[in-house]
């Protein structure tokens, strides 16, 4: 009889496995590779442009890992603008960077930058860069060029300089969505690189009509009810605005639930996540999926029924979750 080999143990759901280390030197292209060659015909032609537009071509070279043609250049500060859909300025942030790089008395950041149709150009990561450098009256900035336009709306990969919450990602998605319906109308799902996740989407259309809206007592639910809908984005953003105004009307219920409860005296930063959490119909059911209107409309009906006299102050103590916003 063949000896039987044990089985493997399986990692935990919703546990993800690490990323397996590259081996040294595997990947990419050496150093002195990186300018060699002719630059592809689209390089070349974004670098003619680039001096018509008033900027300097500092160097042609390839991306050191996918090996992608792209521009190093300057750029005028007048000629460059964020992406129409990323996030709001943060001004705490930009006059943060402004007394940093006016006491440093140099710029070494260059930001991503795509050619607009119009001569002009736009950054999808520099946003805050660009204000501090207008603010200290800068005249021009170092950008690394791609000739893809398609990066612009890589948004929330190419983010870096300051980290996103829940908001501002979600209303940069939605953004995005409804500027990409008039020049790409494809199927939701082939953008899951650009949107990230599902709920993000309905999220940014709540948040739009709700600066108030508190999206992060939902968020986890949302996670477990969204999908990206296999519809083209001009459709699927029609369905998502019903979802959202679902969304609202609950977030109504739940407001309404909170007020009870500080009537009778509770007091905590965390009463909404509380409430969201008794009415989840999915809280004690481990990694299960479910259906959003089904979800939504089971929690709204519970919302309408909250009973604060229920509600004792050691349950509340020993409540957790996300604040309010």
């Amino acid at each position: 009889m063949a000896e039987r080999k044990p089985k493997k143990d399986k990692p935990a759901t919703g546990t993800r496995r690490r990323r397996k280390a590259a081996e040294p030197d595997s990947r990419g292209i050496a150093a002195d590779e990186l300018a060699a060659g002719a630059p592809g015909a689209a390089a070349a032609a974004l670098a003619d442009a680039i001096r018509r537009d008033g900027g300097a071509v500092l160097a042609v070279f390839r991306d050191p890992l996918g090996g992608h043609w792209q521009v190093l250049a300057g750029l005028p500060v007048a000629k460059v603008e964020p992406t129409p859909y990323q996030r709001d300025l943060s001004d705490t942030h930009v006059a943060r960077l402004t007394s940093a790089i006016d006491r440093l008395g140099r710029y070494l950041d260059p930001i991503v930058a795509v050619r607009a149709d119009a001569g002009g150009y736009w950054t999808p990561n520099g946003h805050h860069r660009l204000a501090a450098l207008r603010r200290l009256g800068a005249r021009s900035v170092t950008a690394l060029v791609v000739p893809e336009t398609e990066v612009a709306r890589r948004i929330l990969a190419l983010n870096t300089e300051k980290a996103h919450n829940l908001r501002e990602k979600a209303l940069e998605v939605s953004r995005l969505a409804e500027a990409l319906v008039a020049l790409d109308d494809r199927p939701e799902p082939e953008f899951e690189t650009e949107f990230e996740e599902p709920a993000l989407l309905t999220l940014g259309l709540c948040y739009r009509q709700d600066g108030r809206f508190a999206g992060g007592a939902y968020h986890p639910v949302l996670k477990r009810v969204e999908s990206f809908l296999p519809h083209k984005l001009s459709r699927t953003l029609a369905m998502r605005r019903g979802r959202a105004d679902k969304l609202l009307k609950l977030d109504g219920a739940v407001n309404d639930a909170v007020k009870a409860l500080k009537a009778r005296g509770f007091e905590s930063p965390y009463l909404k996540a509380f409430v969201v959490a008794r009415i989840n119909p999915l809280r004690f059911k481990r990694g299960a999926k479910a259906e959003f209107d089904e979800t939504v409309d089971r929690m709204l009906e519970s919302a309408l029924r909250f009973d604060p006299s229920k509600i004792k102050a050691d349950q509340l103590a020993s409540a957790g979750g996300s604040p309010e916003e």
